[in-house]
């Protein structure tokens, strides 16, 4: 009875470890979502690319390929602006999965464009992006976005 015990005990808590990680890399893959946006498209901090994406990152935007390059020269010339906007980002996560070193995620991206505090547009997405564990950590491979018009 006793070794049974024992056995319940590691199992509980074996099983408990596991989805603890699991939840944490979904957690992970959240905050390299949120992250990632808050850098570079509002920051519009270039040298952070790789700290969220890829070296072979792809972008498919509104029917445009934006590989690293791309998305390189789009944030060069956004930082030349004199005037430039303030975007707040915001998410709502659909579905988080993650299976050994690879995930997938899909959420309602919302992001607020403000001059000088007062608000110039508001702009809705439905996204999805895989991600794979590298040595470094979790990195976007693919990122897939529709703007979804106000009706």
């Amino acid at each position: 009875m006793k070794t049974l015990l024992i056995f319940l005990f590691l199992l509980f808590h074996t099983g408990a470890f596991a989805q603890n990680l699991a939840n944490s890399d979904e957690t992970e893959i959240q905050n390299l979502i949120q992250n990632s946006f808050d850098e570079l498209f509002s920051n519009l901090d270039a040298k952070q690319l790789g700290d969220f994406y890829t070296p072979d990152f792809l972008l498919f935007e509104q029917g445009e390929i934006w590989d690293m390059a791309f998305i390189q020269n789009y944030l060069t010339r956004a930082q030349a602006n004199p005037n430039p906007p303030t975007r707040t980002n915001r998410f709502e996560f659909i579905q988080t999965k993650v299976e050994g070193n690879r995930a997938w995620v899909g959420y309602w991206n919302y992001a607020t464009i403000t001059r000088d505090g007062e608000v110039i547009r508001e702009i809705k997405w439905l996204e999805s992006a895989t991600a794979v564990k590298t040595n470094a950590g979790w990195r976007l491979d693919m990122l897939h976005s529709t703007r979804v018009e106000k009706p």
